[in-house]
């Protein structure tokens, strides 16, 4: 269940960082993340386009014990804003390198039409649920109609106590 990271046209790489507490997520040297039960983290996502790539998906699959908050739903907890903007390329703070996103039960995914070379964040708060040890299937950069043109990150061990 362990697979290495890899690049065949995309870098991609996760992070899990504490919203409301610094203790509430932790990384192991061994790369294990703990995260509190109950705790909201950040997830960030940064992917790396090596040139101008076309049809875009970026795919996060969530631990088990982990769930998507939506912003846009009216019953949603308050999303704390980050402290850094979508800003790729150094455009205005509105401007975000996707057009459309998907906040599901098991993956969070982000889609373009259009991305030119360089680095780009995306980034959503969970919630971490259910206690117990996770598996984390590797996060996934790829160009939908090119599948031979993509890159993963490393799959992930998460730890909810």
């Amino acid at each position: 269940l362990t697979l290495a990271a890899r690049d065949e046209g995309f870098v991609v790489d996760r992070v899990y960082e504490p919203v409301d507490d610094p203790a509430d997520a932790s990384r192991d040297a061994d790369g294990t993340w703990h995260i509190r039960a109950g705790a909201k983290v950040r997830v960030r996502l940064t992917m790396v386009a090596d040139a101008v790539r076309t049809h875009v998906a970026l795919v996060d699959p969530l631990p088990a014990g982990l769930e998507a908050l939506n912003p846009a739903l009216a019953v949603s907890q308050t999303v704390p804003p980050s402290d850094a903007a979508d800003t790729a390329l150094g455009f205005w703070p509105w401007w975000a390198w996707y057009e459309h996103e998907n906040l599901g039960d098991d993956r969070v995914e982000a889609f373009a039409s259009y991305v030119p070379g360089g680095t780009y964040e995306y980034e959503y708060v969970a919630r971490a649920t259910t206690p117990g040890t996770f598996v984390v299937p590797p996060t996934r950069a790829e160009q939908i109609y090119a599948p031979e043109v993509f890159g993963r990150a490393a799959s992930a061990t998460v730890v909810i106590e």
